[in-house]
Formats: C-alpha cells, sequence, structure tokens
C-alpha cells in the first residue's frame, strides 16, 4: 500500500506544528514545561525563543514548514522502497 504524499505531508505538518504549539502554550501558563522539548526547537528554528507568544507564533510556522517537508520526503521514500520491495518479490 502506498501513501498519499499529500495527505501524509499535510498531516504531518499539522501534528509537528500542534505539536510544538500545545507544549509552548503549557510553557506559557506553567513555566518550566517541556522545558526540553522547547530548548531543542529553539535549537534548531532560527527565530525561536522560549517565551513569549509572538515568538511561539513563529516556532509554530516552521513546525508546519518542518513537518510538511518531512512527511513529503518520508511518504516519497516509503513509497519508493515499497515499490522496489514488491519488484523483487
Amino acid at each position: 500500500m502506498k501513501l498519499d504524499i499529500k495527505g501524509f505531508a499535510i498531516t504531518m505538518g499539522v501534528l509537528w506544528a500542534a505539536a510544538i504549539f500545545l507544549v509552548g502554550l503549557g510553557q506559557l501558563m506553567w513555566p518550566g514545561y517541556g522545558l526540553a522539548f522547547l530548548e531543542f526547537a529553539a535549537s534548531l528554528y532560527p527565530g525561536f525563543e522560549i517565551g513569549g507568544f509572538g515568538s511561539l507564533i513563529v516556532g509554530t510556522g516552521y513546525g508546519l514548514v518542518d513537518g510538511l517537508i518531512g512527511g513529503a520526503v518520508f511518504a516519497w521514500l516509503y513509497n519508493r522502497l515499497i515499490g522496489g520491495a514488491r519488484q523483487a518479490a
């Protein structure tokens, strides 16, 4: 079964963006919550800093784009590998 590249990319983009947004929102309400996760995300995404709603929106945007690209690459690679495995069998 092949993956729909566009659908998988959108799903992963929304999922990753939601993870960053929800953990960031939790950190705004409860300082110290998800600090290691947010520090990791801040080290990857320029302009994203821990604290502040504006920075949280920037991180969410980066997460959306990163998830879209990562999801598309994963689905494409999966489809290529599964296609080769079916031909070999």
